[in-house]
């Protein structure tokens, strides 16, 4: 399923290629906030000049992927016009574009945002929807040659914890994230372009997430990579008895997620702390190497 595919080329045909996943180990994307109302970070990198630091950090720290978002999709969040959402996104990615070669995804369900950033210069969109907010998203990102993250979400970031319910949360995250994997396909994005996610807080109780970790056996058989997206939400806090504030105190558990999600078979963990992580995965990664060369 070409799990350490290139991004390809751009419309123009003059983007160099690169690839999205490290060989032997687990990628790890590094999230950039653009945004005044994210629950992780409270809108510390708001402006442009505050994000490109912070995502210069997240490169020195180690990230394989850099993830630029300018839309909150925290509970109860409030959706956001395209134009403000390409004036938050757009100089970030231009700028981290010219200043190096690590593949950038945006975060978006708009395909107008999609289709300006991927034009100066993301990789690929890493979509809460799965393509179902907006019918262009597809399309477009088979028509760039782009890759694409189809996450799974029960209704929409402001409605999504009022009351979400499920009879088998993984058999039925599994159902939805083939049908909308073979719908990216008939669309025309290439099967190693496109990445899975079961949306980790997104429409899930603590239960339903927990559910979601233990069990990734049958998304991995899917054939993709699956993300994994549990850093500092709040479930992990509540389990581990963190206190809500400051967020970053939930540091311990959120590591603890990222090395269940790689013991699962996760291919890539979405995370605010890099580094961090990155050490925590190295271990994770060595073992799991150690265990499959003693079979």
């Amino acid at each position: 399923m070409g799990l350490g595919g290139s991004s390809g080329r751009d419309a123009a045909g003059t983007r160099p290629a690169r690839r999205l996943l490290p060989e032997g180990r687990t990628a790890v994307m590094g999230i950039v906030n653009v945004t005044p109302d994210s629950f992780a970070d409270g809108g510390r990198w708001a402006t442009a000049p505050e994000a490109m630091a912070h995502a210069r950090q997240l490169l020195a720290e180690g990230a394989d992927v850099l993830d630029v978002g300018g839309e909150s999709t925290r509970p109860g969040a409030q959706p956001v016009a395209a134009a403000e959402e390409r004036a938050r996104v757009l100089p970030v990615i231009t700028a981290l574009r010219a200043a190096t070669d690590v593949p950038i995804s945006i975060d978006t369900s708009k395909a107008e945002v999609a289709a300006d950033a991927l034009a100066v210069g993301a990789d690929m969109v890493n979509d809460v929807s799965a393509g179902r907010f907006d019918a262009g998203m597809l399309p477009l990102v088979a028509e760039r040659g782009a890759a694409i993250v189809l996450m799974h979400m029960q209704g929409t970031p402001a409605t999504m914890q009022e009351a979400p319910h499920y009879g088998d949360v993984v058999g039925e995250v599994c159902a939805f994230l083939a049908e909308r994997a073979e719908a990216a396909r008939a669309a025309g994005i290439a099967a190693d372009r496109i990445w899975l996610d079961p949306g980790i807080g997104f429409g899930k109780r603590p239960a339903h997430n927990l559910a979601l970790l233990a069990g990734l056996e049958p998304l991995v058989a899917l054939g993709y990579p699956i993300v994994i997206g549990a850093s500092r939400k709040g479930f992990l806090g509540g389990l581990a008895g963190e206190p809500p504030d400051p967020v970053e105190a939930r540091l311990p558990a959120s590591l603890a997620a990222a090395v269940l999600a790689a013991a699962g078979g996760a291919r890539v963990v979405r995370v605010h702390d890099v580094a961090a992580t990155r050490r925590a995965l190295a271990v994770a990664d060595a073992t799991r190497r150690a265990a499959r060369t003693s079979d």
